[in-house]
């Protein structure tokens, strides 16, 4: 019962987000200083610190057993709690209410794929969150652009006032991977010779790029954890369709979203003084700090200017509506800015990145990089765009007849599945099932994370639905394959049979059981 009391308390959805410190608020009377963030933001702080204070002793308690790997997620009888070591010491929590609504089921592992998902985000736009604690100490700065960054982030969810969180309607996808285009070797070339020379462009060896077609990424010389930051960032704000729709693609349920600066008022309740003066306020910040105060995931920023390079005013400089800085980011396993390009023509997508220090003269310098790539790539982005557009099959490309598929290479970090104007035709009762038969491989997967890291153990689950249709799961060697069959025959041969050629001629044998 100490779970569910411990969530309850303000808010109409149940739902509970908070990043706090352990290494923070030790001492009586300062517990608020280990708050770094809270959804929603007019909780009174005792309730804050309520959940926060259980979530706390569950990691305590559960490092006694597991010093390694403290609790992921704890299932209590109103509320399921989510959590995430975002960094040493540094936790986010997820509280989700429980509820009878078939429409609320979801998988957690796909919730802490949220959270990682958001703090990854933040951190290449912001840097780790200990450092920016270690350079303002009071944590002031900190909660403000994190206020700022996951309210506009969680406004991706938001559908009438209320969020919808990923459910088992999105079984068939998966967070935090990258999908990619199939292209034929003359293709490759002209991408590769497109690649050096925009990289040549820059003058800087510590150039990086990566190249989209659509939602699709063709090539990247990003670290595999960049290209997926990157990559998930392109398909929420930066792709053709996002500018002209100026919705993220990743938003569940389009209709009736709410708009960043509405929700903040929400997400924070209506404030107060306490509220702005801990959070604060949303126009307000500590003078020294406002320069940081960017906002990469607010929508409708980022607009095409005419020589096709992508610009978003988030970076202005403070009290300077001259001339708008030029975006910036950090990578993974580098603590210096880089400039942060963005070029599209047509379908195509170039982002390069490059240190400030290696382009002189700052943003003229930039400007000049800019200027040599339209001048010596430009008849290169046109004959790729034009070679990829006439070798892509459209949207359906990667359907296959009769299966409803979703295909994971945890090593690479990308994933394939079914189109999803053909998962929406499964029926609820198929994807409720998938949901659970995913559960049940999610908790296997954690079995072995704690047990022994670099053990790999083969899996295949098969269930029979209500309605008599076929999901299985199938996973080897980090790589997993989920499947629906609806109008199989009733015998488990026939269904296995079917997985057999799919794997067989998709994916070169590697879920076949001989």
């Amino acid at each position: 019962m100490g779970l569910t009391s411990a969530a309850n308390g303000g808010g109409d959805d149940g739902f509970r987000l908070c990043i706090f410190d352990l290494r923070r608020g030790l001492s009586e009377g300062q517990e608020l200083d280990k708050i770094l963030f809270f959804y929603p933001a007019d909780l009174p702080f005792s309730t804050q610190l309520s959940v926060i204070g259980l979530s706390e002793g569950l990691i305590t308690f559960t490092r006694i057993f597991s010093p390694d790997a403290a609790c992921e997620e704890i299932e209590a009888e109103c509320h399921s709690h989510v959590f995430y070591e975002a960094e040493p010491d540094i936790w986010m929590v997820m509280v989700v209410e429980k509820s009878k609504e078939k429409e609320a089921i979801w998988r957690l592992d796909a919730l802490r794929k949220v959270l990682k998902e958001v703090h990854s985000l933040f951190v290449m736009f912001h840097g780790s969150l200990r450092s920016l604690l270690m350079k303002d100490p009071s944590g002031g700065s900190l909660r403000s652009q994190l206020f700022l960054f996951i309210t506009d982030y969680l406004s991706d969810f938001l559908v009438s006032k209320k969020l919808h969180l990923p459910s088992f309607r999105d079984s068939l996808k998966e967070r935090g991977t990258i999908q990619m285009l199939t292209i034929g070797r003359e293709a490759a070339l002209e991408v590769q010779s497109l690649v050096r020379l925009v990289e040549s462009c820059t003058g800087s060896t510590s150039c990086h790029s990566l190249l989209m077609f659509q939602d699709l990424l063709v090539s990247t010389t990003f670290s595999p954890d960049d290209t997926v930051g990157l990559f998930v960032y392109a398909v929420q704000r930066l792709i053709p369709r996002v500018l002209s729709t100026g919705l993220s693609s990743w938003s569940y349920l389009r209709k009736g979203s709410a708009s960043s600066a509405s929700f903040l008022g929400s997400a924070a309740g209506g404030g107060g003084p306490l509220t702005e003066q801990f959070y604060g306020s949303y126009d307000s910040f500590p003078e020294e700090s406002r320069t940081s105060q960017i906002r990469p995931l607010q929508h409708e920023k980022w607009s095409k200017g005419k020589d096709g390079f992508l610009v978003n005013d988030s970076w202005r400089p403070e009290n300077d509506n001259s001339v708008p800085s030029s975006p910036t980011i950090f990578l993974q396993k580098s603590d210096e800015r880089m400039y942060f390009s963005i070029y599209q023509y047509k379908n195509l997508t170039l982002i390069f990145t490059v240190p400030i220090s290696s382009i002189p003269n700052g943003e003229q310098g930039l400007s000049n990089v800019k200027q040599l790539i339209l001048e010596n790539a430009s008849l290169k982005f046109s004959k790729v765009e034009e070679k990829l557009t006439k070798g892509w099959g459209g949207e359906n490309a990667y359907h296959v007849s009769g299966y409803r598929y979703l295909l994971v290479d945890g090593d690479r970090n990308n994933s394939r599945a079914s189109p999803p104007t053909k998962v929406a035709t499964l029926s609820k009762e198929s994807l409720l099932a998938l949901n659970k038969l995913r559960k049940e491989v999610d908790l296997e997967k954690s079995r072995v994370r704690w047990e022994a890291a670099r053990y790999d153990k083969d899996l295949e689950i098969s269930i029979r639905a209500k309605n008599n249709a076929w999901v299985i799961a199938r996973t080897t060697r980090g790589k997993e394959l989920y499947m629906v069959l609806e109008n199989a025959n009733e015998t488990v041969l026939y269904a296995s049979d079917a997985v057999e050629k799919f794997s067989n001629r998709y994916c070169n044998g590697v879920f076949s059981l001989d």
